[in-house]
């Protein structure tokens, strides 16, 4: 095992880093087509509900209930949590790009990520993330959603290390910024290739 220098924790984002995100607007739509719901109303009911459920203060039953079941409808509950979970799909590179940096630097891999518990509970299980990841700081989990500072802070407790020492890998630019500006070194993924580019010019080397 060959240690970093200065990086000892690699902290990352699940959707859009590792996996397709859990749930995202283009998923929305794909169900209001499948489903025949109109897109306008759902997304509306959507964007006032799902800040909610990704605190965990919202079971994915109450979630339906206002987005999608507030009226009899002619397919049911199962059926949409099953299309639901059906849209993540793995980055096979990304995934297998942290196991091996986690495997020659001995770092420690802490996911940061904006999910409600039903979701990345599944995520988690599904894609054996747990199987490489040491701690999941999770909104459902803290209740925190990023943008809030708070949720690195919370991830470096957990974590026991200092700010300096991480790399963050998110691709929200936004997100980034954030923990950047607690002094966490931070990459905006884009594509496999430059995130290579950019973790071995911090120090971290792709074999």
């Amino acid at each position: 095992m060959k240690k970093s220098s200065s990086i000892t924790a690699l902290f990352l984002d699940i959707g859009g880093v590792l996996l397709t995100d859990g749930w995202s607007h283009e998923s929305r739509k794909l169900a209001a087509k499948t489903f025949d719901l109109n897109p306008e109303e759902m997304e509306s009911r959507h964007n006032q509900a799902f800040d909610t459920y990704e605190l965990d203060k919202l079971t994915l039953e109450e979630y339906l209930s206002r987005v999608v079941f507030y009226q009899k409808r002619s397919f049911t509950r199962a059926q949409f949590r099953k299309f639901m979970f059906a849209q993540s799909k793995p980055y096979p590179k990304m995934i297998e790009l942290v196991r091996r940096l986690k495997t020659r630097y001995g770092l420690k891999i802490v996911v940061v990520s904006n999910e409600a518990r039903e979701l990345n509970s599944y995520r988690i299980r599904k894609f054996k993330l747990d199987e490489f990841v040491d701690f999941f700081i999770s909104s459902c989990f803290v209740h925190l959603l990023k943008p809030d500072a708070d949720i690195f802070r919370v991830a470096l407790d957990i974590a026991q290390v200092p700010a300096n020492q991480v790399i963050y890998i998110e691709n929200l630019p936004m997100f980034v910024q954030v923990a950047e500006g607690l002094g966490i070194r931070g990459i905006c993924h884009t594509d496999y290739k430059s995130t290579c580019a950019k973790l071995s010019a911090l120090g971290l080397k792709v074999i």
